[in-house]
């Protein structure tokens, strides 16, 4: 696993749902620095279901060469909030580091999720990481090398991610929205990043969720907590990242990812909001003795329809890989008109990428216009860009470069001959 450098020795880290699972986590490896954590969490006295508390979470942090200071927080009460940050300046004299963990969860449609579940979700989440980001943040620019981390997805506005927990999603994407926001008003300030799971992880909500059968398909927390780690060891200028853990760690030197599975050489699951639809994931859980309790509505089981602009992005998705990502650096958006008319977008520039309809997920350094099926022919090698270009077919507006550069990743397709 990846080794500590001791570049958090020292610091001190406000983590809110810490007692627990990832959270806690990413606690334990900065406490192997010699790190201060605060465990701001709500389970003050054990769960019958989940395992831990502030207590036994303080125990493991200061077992493991840390400091640690538990504060009873429901992260939607500001004055909760407001009492533990001041705890945390009284007892180590200030925050260097703030990981928005906390979540609530509900894998449920609209006409399904009673507006009680909604308010928990969009308060913990979404208003819960605002709060504590508001009342952290003065601290934070006190310190020399400032940090905050959401443990939240890249903003992926595929419907797919929508239909099945629009309230979930919702809360979630607004954790994301902080990072987007946040990262931007206080650049060359604080560093504000998101970290997201390439697959699912085990912890005791996931086996709620899916039962003692998911475990084998997950990955450990110790995965999230080395990629945290790897995030908050870098500068302040390394900021506004929608980082995926795997990618992160990579990037690290790490080549043995077995070290982390639960179960070396079982395939495992993809988490939420990257590339495999939910209905994808259940079937996967089904294989291999999971139940899922968010099984899709049988009207909406059936993947977006397989026509040839969807055929054409499933392609390109297959030859996405980190050296396309690396050589290209751009972002393309694609409105299409005729018989498949349509907005979609590539983006080969962040993160492991990722394409599929809608805008995307940060404004495109290159903006393609053209026919549908001129579209299909010119990823399908049938079509030459510049050819298409020259003859009015396309209209190209932004960085005439990347829009050149797309040209190398349609050899590859047509290469790959997919």
């Amino acid at each position: 696993m990846l080794q500590n450098t001791g570049k958090l020795r020292g610091c001190t880290l406000f983590i809110t749902g810490a007692s627990r699972g990832i959270g806690k986590a990413i606690a334990l490896k900065a406490a192997r620095d010699g790190a201060n954590i605060v465990i701001a969490a709500k389970t003050a006295e054990p769960h019958p279901k989940l395992p831990g508390t502030i207590y036994s979470a303080a125990k493991e942090v200061e077992e493991a060469g840390g400091q640690a200071l538990a504060c009873v927080v429901d992260i939607r009460d500001e004055q909760q909030v407001g009492d533990a940050v001041q705890k945390a300046i009284e007892r180590f004299g200030g925050i260097d580091i703030l990981v928005n963990n906390a979540s609530a969860i509900s894998l449920t449609g609209t006409l399904e999720t009673p507006l009680k579940r909604v308010d928990l979700m969009l308060g913990v989440n979404l208003r819960g990481t605002y709060l504590t980001s508001k009342l952290v943040l003065p601290h934070l620019l006190k310190s020399r090398s400032p940090h905050i981390l959401n443990l939240s997805p890249p903003l992926n506005l595929n419907p797919i991610w929508f239909k099945n927990h629009t309230a979930y999603t919702m809360a979630k994407y607004g954790m994301s929205m902080c990072v987007l926001g946040m990262a931007e008003e206080f650049r060359g300030q604080v560093a504000v990043n998101a970290l997201w799971p390439k697959t699912a992880i085990q912890t005791a909500a996931m086996e709620m969720l899916g039962g003692e059968g998911v475990s084998k398909q997950c990955r450990t927390v110790d995965i999230m907590a080395d990629a945290a780690y790897a995030v908050l060891s870098r500068g302040t200028d390394f900021t506004g990242n929608f980082l995926v853990d795997e990618d992160v760690l990579r990037q690290q030197g790490v080549q043995d990812f077995e070290q982390y599975a639960v179960q070396p050489g079982h395939p495992l699951l993809p988490d939420f909001f990257l590339d495999d639809a939910p209905e994808t994931l259940v079937e996967k859980m089904e294989q291999h003795g999971a139940t899922p309790a968010f099984r899709p509505p049988t009207s909406s089981a059936a993947p977006l329809s397989g026509g040839p602009i969807e055929n054409t992005f499933d392609a390109i998705k297959a030859v996405i890989n980190e050296d396309v990502i690396k050589t290209t650096q751009g972002i393309y958006q694609f409105d299409l008109s005729g018989e498949n008319a349509g907005v979609w977008f590539l983006d080969l520039k962040s993160g492991s990428g990722g394409a599929g309809p809608g805008q995307p997920p940060v404004k495109a350094d290159v903006v393609m216009t053209m026919d549908s099926a001129d579209f299909t022919k010119m990823f399908a090698g049938q079509l030459k860009p510049t050819m298409a270009f020259m003859g009015g077919k396309l209209r190209i507006k932004g960085d005439m470069a990347l829009a050149l550069k797309l040209e190398k990743l349609m050899g590859r397709m047509n290469k790959a001959k997919l």
